[in-house]
């Protein structure tokens, strides 16, 4: 028995939750795969798996293992690209699952600007706000604002999304003032579908939070047509400020109660923890964080300054590096 390969087809039948899509992976036919997992069993002399027609999922010593497994894994695939020509000039396929809010406007930057020093990297992109597991369709990784899908998944931060409330000039001059959040009740509001605060929607000013219940007139998983509904004098809307921060500064929207926000949230890249090691993927990331995790360029545009406890966190996430 080879063990490496055997420990290999381990991870990856652990991480697609399937021996089919593990043997697809490593270019090998599923019973390669069934036998190699069958042989580590026998050494380890325990069932890794629980398996049924559908699945196989992680047996609660096997999930012990995979930990241990994966480090391995990596720690060889690791040293085998530090001594190929990868290191010197990266190559290969960036399969990348990416948010709409930061695909459109942002991303195709960090693309170009990430291409012209890897030229030989392509990318794969898909848009959508769906939360996936990259394992399971196919990707090296998904640039989402939601934990993982799976516990075998990485998760590393790129930077916060924060959000304003937004209003075009002409709506503010017709409707009633907006002063304080509970003047929202008046207003046709409207948001984001997904955000995990439902209709009640925890507002901050400082260390103070008031919690105002809105009924939206319009909920989306578009933030684009979220702007649209704003600039067309619709109504209010809440909108990342990455999405929002050119309207702003051209003055096509107005920012409401700006001294209120709700909790930012987080944009993560997401990935395989066989995939922590790859170096193209490896490098896009850090390259993304670098980028963005201090400070994004559209907040310090707007003047938006992390609070205490996002620039702790921020430090944090920089240590981590």
């Amino acid at each position: 028995m080879d063990i490496f390969m055997s420990m290999e087809a381990f991870v990856r039948a652990a991480e697609a939750q399937s021996f089919a899509s593990a043997a697809r992976q490593l270019g090998v036919a599923k019973s390669v795969v069934t036998s190699r997992v069958k042989q580590l069993e026998e050494h380890f002399g325990v069932a890794l798996f629980h398996r049924s027609t559908r699945a196989v999922r992680l047996s609660e010593v096997g999930e012990t293992y995979y930990r241990d497994c994966v480090e391995l894994v990596n720690k060889v695939h690791d040293l085998s690209g530090r001594s190929s020509a990868e290191i010197q000039s990266l190559s290969g396929t960036l399969n990348v699952h990416v948010l709409p809010g930061f695909a459109l406007g942002h991303f195709s930057e960090a693309l170009i600007a990430f291409r012209e020093a890897h030229p030989r990297i392509e990318f794969v992109v898909t848009v959508n706000d769906r939360v996936i597991d990259p394992v399971q369709e196919g990707l090296d990784l998904a640039l989402q604002i939601y934990p993982p899908a799976s516990n075998l998944l990485v998760e590393r931060r790129l930077f916060p999304v924060r959000g304003v409330m937004c209003a075009s000039p002409s709506y503010l001059k017709e409707e009633p003032v907006i002063e304080t959040p509970l003047d929202l009740v008046r207003h046709d509001f409207a948001r984001y579908s997904h955000y995990p605060w439902g209709d009640k929607w925890p507002l901050m000013k400082g260390n103070e939070c008031y919690e105002i219940a809105l009924n939206p007139v319009l909920k989306t998983n578009s933030v684009h047509l979220l702007l649209e509904f704003a600039r067309a004098g619709a109504g209010v809307a809440y909108l990342p400020t990455m999405v929002a921060a050119a309207d702003l500064l051209e003055q096509r929207l107005v920012r409401v109660l700006p001294e209120y926000a709700a909790p930012p949230l987080w944009l993560s890249a997401v990935y395989p923890a066989s995939h922590r090691s790859t170096t193209k993927v490896k490098a896009f990331v850090d390259f993304l964080r670098e980028r963005y995790l201090r400070e994004p360029q559209w907040d310090k545009a707007l003047g938006i300054a992390p609070s205490d406890d996002e620039a702790r966190n921020v430090d944090d996430e920089l240590g981590d590096t």
